[in-house]
């Protein structure tokens, strides 16, 4: 039995549902970046915590946009959902990024 590459899952599973090619990029950065996130763990072997963590990681450390946030957390449900088929259910307690506060003038 041959062992496909779970990035070339990824793009398959991407590709039969006819998504963008930006998305695809967009979807195997952000997975490259939770696996490396948690050292290189596979992720069948991280769950929901793990998803917490990441996310907490972007918001605060990274202090990225909370549409950024979005798409990371699209990527991740992508993953978990329709490559590997496990259900995460609704993911509680994720730390959204702080929105600027911006006058009217700005």
């Amino acid at each position: 039995m041959s062992r496909t590459r779970l990035l070339d899952r990824v793009r398959a599973a991407i590709r039969t549902r006819h998504y963008s090619y930006r998305t695809e990029q967009a979807y195997t950065y952000w997975i490259k970046g939770y696996i490396r996130f948690h050292r290189y763990h596979h992720p069948n072997l991280l769950g929901t915590h793990e998803i917490r963590a990441y996310m907490e990681h972007l918001a605060v450390a990274r202090r990225v946009a909370p549409g950024t946030q979005n798409q990371a957390l699209s990527a991740l449900l992508f993953l978990y959902r329709s490559v590997l088929e496990i259900d995460m259910g609704w993911i509680d307690g994720i730390v959204r990024p702080k929105r600027s506060v911006r006058s009217p003038l700005d």
